[in-house]
């Protein structure tokens, strides 16, 4: 195949996936590392730096509405990004170090671990906080926001603050090391270990991942590892895609979408264990 040839397939594929990422409320780039790394013929580190500039500008586009509508906490996500995005520097650094065929096997184990995660998530809109930690008050990690769907505001606080530090830092190095947007983390995350509403959580995350994204990513580009060629028509296909996406939310059957996408993610995960291992 040409070469000119590939950008248009990408952008196809990740038109796609936009698609599928909005109708299932995961991030593409979860979707883009592994079916891109497994699938195409570009070098992971290419592959991986696209994925972090892929998040960084979802989560571009989708902050401002987010801290408008209070579905954002700067306060909630300032700490936990400072963790995050000093422990993806040090992810895209040994990211960058490891060899290929590590990368993937690794890149392999970790989505079909995503993929039973996703399988066997449980969430919760209101998990409550009875008890708010001494580290969290300090630290300001509590408000409210207006839910339009119950017609009231929603009070929070959280708790487990510490171990909270604890899961962001891993999460930030996974996803520097990887460039997947850390979208299916930050909300287990945020929703199930810290008690923040779900809608919190979700709004939240999207600001989270500017932090980490953007830190990583200057390690790929200082390296040369951002290759246009494959982030310009991801960027375009993915962000068309997510508006079609957004029109066919309500027509969509979440179960559906939700099967295909643990579906992909499986296919995506086992091509890569299977690259890494040469077989």
């Amino acid at each position: 195949m040409d070469w000119w040839l590939w950008p248009v397939v990408l952008f196809a594929v990740t038109f796609a996936m936009g698609i599928v990422a909005v109708l299932a409320g995961v991030g593409g780039g979860v979707l883009f590392v592994p079916i891109v790394g497994a699938f195409f013929p570009f070098h992971l580190d290419f592959v991986r730096a696209g994925g972090l500039l892929l998040a960084l500008t979802g989560s571009l586009a989708a902050a401002p509405r987010l801290l408008r509508n209070g579905l954002a906490s700067l306060r909630l996500a300032l700490p936990l990004a400072l963790v995050s995005s000093a422990t993806s520097i040090a992810g895209a650094v040994v990211g960058l170090a490891l060899p290929s065929d590590a990368l993937q096997i690794a890149l392999g184990l970790l989505i079909l671990g995503i993929a039973v995660l996703m399988w066997r998530a449980r969430q919760s809109a209101h998990p409550g906080v009875a008890h708010p930690d001494a580290l969290g008050l300090a630290l300001g990690m509590h408000g409210s926001y207006h839910d339009p769907a119950l017609g009231r505001d929603v009070a929070w606080a959280v708790h487990r603050t510490p171990a909270g530090f604890a899961a962001f830092g891993i999460i930030g190095l996974i996803a520097g090391m990887f460039g997947l947007g850390a979208g299916w983390a930050n909300v287990p995350a945020l929703n199930l270990l810290m008690g923040a509403p779900l809608k919190l959580a979700v709004g939240t995350s999207g600001f989270l991942l500017l932090g980490g994204a953007a830190s990583a990513s200057w390690i790929y580009l200082e390296r040369g590892a951002v290759l246009p060629a494959i982030v310009v028509p991801s960027i375009l296909g993915v962000m068309l895609g997510a508006q079609v996406g957004a029109r066919l939310l309500h027509r969509a059957s979440p179960r559906f979408v939700r099967r295909l996408v643990l579906a992909l993610l499986f296919v995506a995960g086992a091509r890569a264990l299977l690259k890494g291992l040469g077989l």
